[in-house]
């Protein structure tokens, strides 16, 4: 058995596929990012999956896609909890750009972004990644991602900048205090994800015309500092992963196009196409 795993700082989507490279089974666990999650937690979180300890003696091989991915230590870290679990499998460990590249082609090059919990940019020619930027994270990067929405929605919720009706709703969803925010953002394990769970007030709103606007201004930020700087950019269609993507195509494709760029397509959920890729080209 093969597992194609697809990893973000929220959540892991787990595909096991059997010995005919027939989908046995799908499944679900928290975000490995190795930047916010202590190791330690890593392997008792995937033996809490029933699913996957059921199968953990008949997986030869895991191929692991995930956000934090693109530093060497960190995918070191990531293989030996892996191996932890899975003990007879070849572990093989890459960042979220491949799979997002993997999941996005459709036969053309083209620059492939991430817009989830993070975001990230790279051009894949369908046969080598180039990563021209680097992934700063969510306290200096992640421009257009979940993480810097929440976190654009929790400082003008503070400093009294949401018009009066949003500030009352935002107020009596979440009862949100100083203290608690804080707390959150600097003292628990994955402060990025903590911010982007906001991201689903903007969502439930997204027709207001102040988050129309602020969302627009947060899109722009993304294809100035992540698409931009890409010499292709211009040229190439631009495919993105994630959900944020998804849940404002509209938005997205009119920054794009305000900036005389080609948005391909959006891809909510890049798990299906991630094992798609692999049947087709690696297995």
């Amino acid at each position: 058995m093969v597992a194609i795993v697809d990893s973000g700082s929220t959540k892991t989507d787990w595909v096991i596929l059997d010995d005919f490279k027939k989908v046995f089974l799908k499944t679900e666990t928290i975000g490995f990012n190795p930047n916010f999650i202590n190791r330690e937690l890593i392997a008792p979180e995937i033996q809490k999956n029933s699913n996957l300890i059921s199968v953990k003696n008949s997986i030869t091989k895991v191929f692991f896609y995930g956000s934090g991915c693109g530093v060497k230590k960190n995918c070191e870290t990531i293989e030996e909890e892996l191996t932890k679990v899975f003990g007879k499998a070849e572990i093989i460990v890459k960042e979220d750009l491949m799979a997002a590249a993997y999941a996005a082609y459709s036969g053309k090059p083209a620059i492939v972004c991430i817009l989830g919990t993070g975001s990230n940019s790279c051009f894949f020619d369908g046969e080598n990644v180039k990563i021209e930027l680097p992934s700063l994270g969510f306290l200096i990067g992640d421009e257009g991602s979940g993480s810097a929405i929440g976190k654009q929605l929790v400082r003008r919720y503070f400093m009294k900048k949401l018009p009066a009706d949003l500030h009352k709703e935002f107020e009596a969803d979440y009862q949100l205090t100083v203290e608690d925010a804080l707390k959150n953002m600097y003292h628990t394990p994955r402060p990025n994800a903590y911010l982007a769970n906001f991201t689903k007030f903007v969502i439930e709103r997204k027709d207001h015309p102040y988050f129309k606007d602020m969302v627009f201004e947060e899109m722009k930020s993304f294809f100035e500092y992540q698409v931009l700087p890409y010499e292709e950019a211009h040229d190439a269609e631009i495919n993105f992963i994630g959900s944020i993507a998804y849940y404002y195509e509209n938005i997205l494709r009119s920054v794009a196009a305000e900036l005389n760029l080609n948005v391909g397509h959006v891809v909510q959920k890049p798990i299906e196409s991630l094992v798609d890729y692999h049947i087709k080209y690696i297995l």
